[in-house]
């Protein structure tokens, strides 16, 4: 990214600890979304200012560029580097500015130096930066709605099921299915596939049973029921 100085520093006024702003001057984008906007500030810190002294020493000026504000208000840490040549009063920028790799603590940045001036490095200087080491981003925070990773479940088909019709000679006679009262004769009955008992009874007959396999369709049975022999007296 391409960093502009927003104001004049030397070693003449500069502190140790001042901040010195910098201006994005393209916006960064990632998949063509903007995570650092053109007009962000970035920033860097005067880490060692001397003014010039007598007998020709040299002024020394050590600015770091420490990081940037994203668009989702994250700092981002930053490293930079600039290399020009100057004369005059101006002075020249001949060594590099780096900036820490993680925001909170000092590096070991390497220094400008010009013998028997103050450095002096005018508003406007341009930079590169880059972003220092690898950063993971939250696209959510810049406004991108991430796309679903659920697995989308078909609905669940409906169960097959058979149908019984039973009848009995004579009708009337109760239904029970794997056990259970279920209707009286003639009925016509849904059950899901599988094993079922079947029992037709009627009071003074004999009960009726069948088992059997439903795999589905349409199933008839007809009970012929047979009359038990009266009880003698």
């Amino acid at each position: 990214m391409k960093l502009r100085l927003s104001q004049t520093i030397s070693s003449a006024d500069a502190k140790v600890g001042q901040e010195i702003p910098f201006e994005v001057v393209e916006e960064v984008k990632v998949d063509d979304v903007v995570v650092l906007r053109k007009g962000a500030t970035a920033i860097g810190t005067v880490t060692e200012a001397e003014h010039k002294k007598s007998m020709g020493r040299a002024g020394k000026l050590n600015v770091n560029i420490t990081h940037a504000r994203l668009a989702d208000q994250e700092k981002v840490a930053l490293r930079a580097v600039k290399d020009a040549k100057g004369g005059g009063h101006v002075g020249a920028m001949t060594g590099a500015i780096v900036a820490t790799s993680i925001v909170f603590f000092p590096a070991a940045p390497l220094f400008l130096f010009i013998h028997g001036k103050d450095i002096t490095i005018p508003q406007g200087t341009e930079i590169t930066a880059f972003v220092e080491g690898d950063m993971h981003l939250d696209m959510a925070r810049f406004g991108v709605t991430a796309p679903s990773s659920a697995v989308e479940v078909p609905a669940a088909a409906p169960a097959v099921q058979a149908s019984l019709i039973i009848e009995s000679t004579p009708p009337g006679a109760d239904i029970d299915v794997d056990g259970g009262f279920v209707g009286n004769t003639p009925s016509t009955l849904a059950v899901a596939p599988g094993s079922h008992e079947i029992v037709v009874k009627k009071k003074g007959f004999a009960d009726w049973s069948r088992k059997l396999n439903v795999t589905g369709g349409s199933v008839h049975l007809n009970a012929d029921l047979e009359q038990q022999p009266a009880q003698s007296q």
